[in-house]
Order: C-alpha cells, then sequence, then structure tokens
C-alpha cells in the first residue's frame, strides 16, 4: 500500500497517479482507496483539511499523486439577478449546508427541500452530475502553522439551538473575526 502523508497545492516532481475522490471522502483525513490507475493507497493526513480538485499527495516513498473530484449527483441552481443570488446564499448559509458558490449559480447535494426552497426564490434548479466542491468556511486555517499558538472557544446559538466551535490560530499572523466577536 501507497501511503499518502502530505498535501500540497504544487506538485514538485512528476505525477505518477491520480485519486479520483467524491466529496465524502475528499474530506476525511484518513481512508483507504484504489488510485485511478489501480494502486492501493493509505491517505494518512490531518483531520478537517479538505482535499480539493488540482491539489497534490506526497506519499511517504516520494511519489506524487493528483487530486480529482469525482462527478457525483448534485444540484446547480442559477439566476441571473444578483439579489436573488445573494438571498438564496444567504438562506442556504443559514442552514449549514455545505454549498458551492459560483458567479450567480450554486451548487449543493441533492435535497428537495432546499431544492424548493432555492426555486420558490426565484432559482433555476438543475439536477445532474458535477464535480463537488463546496467552500471550507470562513474559520478554515486548514495546512498551516506558524510556531505559538493560542485556541480559543467560540458559542454561537442559531433557531434555539447551539453550536460549539474551537478554533486554533497562531500569533504570527493576523486573523479576522466578525464586528462584535471577542476572544
Amino acid at each position: 500500500m501507497i501511503r499518502v502523508i502530505e498535501k500540497h497545492n504544487h506538485c514538485q516532481g512528476p505525477v505518477v497517479d491520480s485519486l479520483t475522490l467524491p466529496y465524502a471522502l475528499r474530506q476525511k483525513g484518513r481512508f483507504r482507496v484504489s488510485s485511478d490507475n489501480g494502486q492501493d493507497v493509505g491517505v494518512f493526513l490531518p483531520r478537517g483539511d479538505l482535499l480539493s480538485e488540482g491539489e497534490y499527495l506526497l506519499t511517504e516513498c516520494g511519489k506524487w499523486l493528483a487530486v480529482k473530484a469525482e462527478a457525483e449527483a448534485v444540484v446547480t441552481a442559477k439566476t441571473d439577478c444578483w439579489l436573488t443570488f445573494a438571498k438564496a446564499c444567504y438562506h442556504l448559509g443559514n442552514r449549514h449546508v455545505p454549498l458551492q458558490v459560483g458567479e450567480q449559480w450554486l451548487r449543493f447535494q441533492p435535497d428537495h427541500v432546499l431544492e424548493e426552497m432555492v426555486e420558490l426564490l426565484g432559482l433555476t434548479v438543475e439536477p445532474g452530475k458535477a464535480s463537488f466542491t463546496p467552500e471550507n468556511g470562513a474559520y478554515s486555517h486548514a495546512g498551516h502553522s506558524h510556531g505559538e499558538h493560542h485556541s480559543h472557544e467560540d458559542k454561537h446559538a442559531h433557531h434555539g439551538h447551539s453550536h460549539e466551535h474551537s478554533h486554533e490560530h497562531t500569533r504570527d499572523h493576523a486573523h479576522h473575526h466578525e464586528p462584535g466577536h471577542t476572544h
């Protein structure tokens, strides 16, 4: 088995194989899969580090693998109106669903409630197959470390239930929070 130990944005050698993965696997840090050439591959990356199309994986034996997003069942919602688009982004984001955002189009996993909601907002809904690479989120700082760090707990209340998030930050870089956010 080939063991993947690092993720990179740029390849520093010849690519010998690729992994075509659905979103469900690309969001995991540890899994076993067959490569596109049929090799047995074990991925051992830090948890929370989403793999995206166009990234590269380095194996412990120095080989480079390319990451590809598998075409899977998705819903693409489109509009020509920026206000309608903004409202759809707001309402879908408020539901904490994985969401891929393009220029006046949104893509999410099939869900009849969400599909009906965006149609009522005025978007055209097209079910189909496509690669799915949702946004990582405003607080994702995956894959970087700059020395001394601190952590803090955020507690957010939405719709009668709360979400607790723990964020790790490093001292050597700037990070921004919403107005009124305190440590």
